[in-house]
């Protein structure tokens, strides 16, 4: 499903990725550990396609996703990744269910399928209550369910996640990582996470753990 290959990536004279190849299957919840500076996010971004690498290729679902122009990829992303941030990203002036929509507006879909879907997922992920609230009206659990609804709006093949569970207290912290397995189970969805969550880490079916720019398990 992700498929990358001899990925090189510097920033000035530091070399952050030396080398990365890497496959990840169809249904897949893949963790990314290591300590800071060991590349994981550069990675993430690289295969979400927000970071351009300096070397090699990255495919999902059989396209080559830097073969692609601008707005191709552009098109490309909104329809097939999700992404899940640690600080939520929601648009402060915008209603939980306006933030959960904004992605599908951009894929051009319809107001009412669209808000229809969007009320389906946030009734899914207990916040249907909410919809209606501004982020600064949400606890912080509830902004970061807020953010799955939104990367989920589209179907993606596969959500990124960066420390997702970052900003959350524990109780928080469990109900959002258990909610990951059960969208998989549901949605068929494929993640692939960077975390320094070790409980994370351990609920994943695979830990891939970096250090200094290569995979080293």
């Amino acid at each position: 499903m992700i498929r990358i290959d001899s990925i090189k990536k510097t920033f000035g004279t530091v070399e952050v990725l030396k080398n990365i190849s890497l496959e990840i299957q169809k249904g897949e919840i893949v963790t990314i550990v290591g300590r800071s500076g060991a590349g994981k996010t550069t990675l993430l971004q690289i295969m979400g396609s927000l970071l351009k690498p300096d070397f090699g290729t990255v495919e999902i679902n059989n396209t080559n996703i830097f073969d692609l122009k601008e707005r191709q990829l552009a098109q490309f992303r909104n329809k097939e990744i999700g992404f899940v941030f640690q600080f939520h990203q929601l648009l402060p002036e915008f209603t939980a269910l306006e933030n959960v929509c904004i992605p599908a507006y951009i894929n051009n879909k319809t107001r009412k399928p669209t808000e229809q879907r969007a009320k389906e997922l946030l009734e899914f992920l207990n916040v249907s209550h909410r919809a209606s609230h501004k982020p600064n009206e949400l606890s912080g659990g509830e902004q970061q369910r807020v953010a799955v609804a939104r990367a989920l709006i589209n179907n993606p093949s596969v959500i990124f996640a960066d420390e997702p569970s970052g900003n959350l207290d524990s109780k928080n912290k469990t109900e959002l990582h258990e909610l990951f397995f059960k969208l998989r189970d549901v949605y068929n969805q494929t993640f692939v996470i960077v975390t320094h969550d070790q409980s994370l880490a351990d609920m994943s079916d695979r830990i891939i753990k970096m250090d200094d720019g290569h995979i080293i398990s």
